[in-house]
């Protein structure tokens, strides 16, 4: 592939999640062409397994979906946090549990089209109590639903959160290895 170079970026908005910005690049055919960069925290999304085999979902209102929805605990990456701890304070934020076995299921751009955010996807088990004080902007609902019937419900568009679905697949294939 020929190669793509980054002439520069300048941002146009800041706001409270993420930055706006204009990223110029210089194109193989030697143009350049600007292009619209949202510049948001890397986060962290953690597939809480209990001993009965539930998930520890979160259910929440979504702006951008207009609706609440159903949802694996998450949560942006603080300043010189590693996606481990993030991934451990969120599950204790969000659902009032921690884990012993913190497993990294992997990561992905969640749109890399016009977003720079990666998402790092952890499996959490053998949870145990240890309650964190929520976000004061975060009204949530803890939901427990059995693995099986969580697949099921992805499959069915029952569940509509990217995240989720991903995080939800990629712990039945660990859990299955």
């Amino acid at each position: 592939m020929a190669d793509i170079k980054k002439l520069g970026q300048e941002r146009v908005l800041q706001a409270r999640a993420f930055d706006i910005c204009k990223v110029l690049l210089k194109m193989p055919d030697e143009q350049t062409r600007t292009y619209d960069l949202v510049d948001h925290r890397d986060a962290v999304a953690i597939v809480p397994i209990n001993s009965a085999g539930e998930v520890l979902f979160i259910r929440q209102y979504r702006v951008g979906a207009e609706a609440y929805l159903l949802e694996i605990p998450a949560g942006l990456l603080d300043e010189n946090e590693s996606p481990e701890e993030t991934a451990m304070r969120e599950l204790r934020e969000e659902t009032g549990m921690a884990a012993h076995d913190l497993v990294k299921l992997g990561g992905f751009y969640m749109t890399p089209g016009y977003s720079n955010e990666f998402l790092t996807l952890f499996l959490a088990r053998d949870l145990y109590p240890a309650p964190l004080e929520q976000d004061d902007d975060e009204y949530l609902k803890v939901e427990k639903i059995p693995l099986s019937e969580a697949l099921t419900m992805a499959q069915s568009g029952e569940i509509r959160d990217g995240k989720s679905i991903a995080g939800l697949f990629l712990a039945e294939v660990k859990s299955l290895a």
